[in-house]
């Protein structure tokens, strides 16, 4: 029998509503709801079950948001004894990767992620950064358009999501030209990206030297499941590794597609999104079409996969 990886998404998958069926439904994912509005002296429900969008797109709002929903919607397969082989989550998503995976609580995750929100806002002013997504390139190309383009600034690989899909950030003006000479060699579309901030490039080691800091003061236990890190694309087991890999994972680019190429190596061919959207099971299909791919972000989604799943 092949192995079942957790998956969880990263910022951008939020929305109004995320996880409230199931914390409806769960007492056990209510209570994650209720663990977060405590440690962080708001309420959770409100912002995230009846807010409005524009409260929630703020990054230090929008990451322990997510976390909650994805740490929610984790709680039914855990009632009913489902464990995963692997773990791992996009960028943000790491931090539910690393509660599943047990080498920090659910609390200690969600207080970090929203300094990490915080620290990655203040690290560039509004509308000196920007990103893009490059469409139908390959990863040398679009490797050589950055540093073509570097001669107007800062531009640098940000997320390595699946064959055709990498992303970009920096500068404003290195950004554009990146993009020009993308459409140049052949991209099918570069798409500028509605973001705050030019996270996973260089642009953001302030907010991940600031963030080292917290770490240092946090606890971490070895992982009881191994969980792929964004920045090497491999496993990490021991405690002592991951405060360096969540510092560093703020100003590199993300190695998604590495991380689930290992987890099929390593046997994985199941994989269950967990949290807000499909985004990494659209990843799935086009990294590997042979892979089972489920999500669980609402009741119906949830019934679904463990029907599939022969629950």
């Amino acid at each position: 029998m092949g192995k079942t990886a957790f998956i969880f998404p990263g910022q951008g998958a939020q929305y109004i509503g995320m996880g409230k069926e199931i914390a409806a439904e769960y007492r056990s994912a209510s209570d994650i709801f209720d663990q977060a509005s405590e440690v962080l002296d708001l309420d959770m429900k409100k912002m995230v079950f009846d807010g409005d969008d524009e409260t929630l797109k703020i990054t230090e709002n929008t990451q322990p948001a997510i976390v909650t929903a994805s740490v929610a919607c984790l709680q039914p397969l855990l009632e009913k004894g489902i464990t995963a082989d692997f773990t791992a989550g996009l960028s943000l998503g790491e931090y539910s990767a690393h509660v599943a995976s047990g080498s920090i609580d659910f609390k200690t995750a969600v207080m970090l992620v929203r300094k990490r929100g915080r620290y990655m806002q203040e690290a560039v002013p509004v509308g000196v950064g920007t990103m893009a997504a490059i469409l139908g390139l390959t990863r040398e190309d679009v490797l050589a358009c950055c540093r073509e383009a570097s001669v107007v600034g800062i531009v640098e690989p940000a997320n390595f999501n699946c064959p055709g899909q990498i992303s970009i950030a920096g500068e404003v003006k290195a950004v554009e030209k990146a993009m020009e000479l993308c459409i140049g060699k052949g991209a099918r579309r570069a798409v500028p990206l509605a973001v705050s901030a030019p996270f996973h490039c260089s642009m953001l080691k302030p907010a991940g030297d600031k963030l080292m800091s917290e770490l240092e003061k946090t606890d971490f236990s070895d992982l009881n499941i191994p969980l792929v890190a964004n920045v090497t694309g491999d496993t990490v087991r021991a405690a002592s590794d991951i405060r360096e890999l969540l510092a560093r994972q703020v100003s590199s680019p993300v190695m998604w597609e590495d991380s689930i190429r290992l987890m099929l190596e390593q046997g994985v061919d199941t994989f269950i999104e967990i949290g807000p959207g499909k985004v990494l099971s659209g990843f799935m299909k086009k990294i590997n079409k042979e892979a089972r791919s489920f999500n669980i972000e609402d009741l119906n989604s949830l019934e679904k996969t463990l029907r599939e799943i022969g629950v």
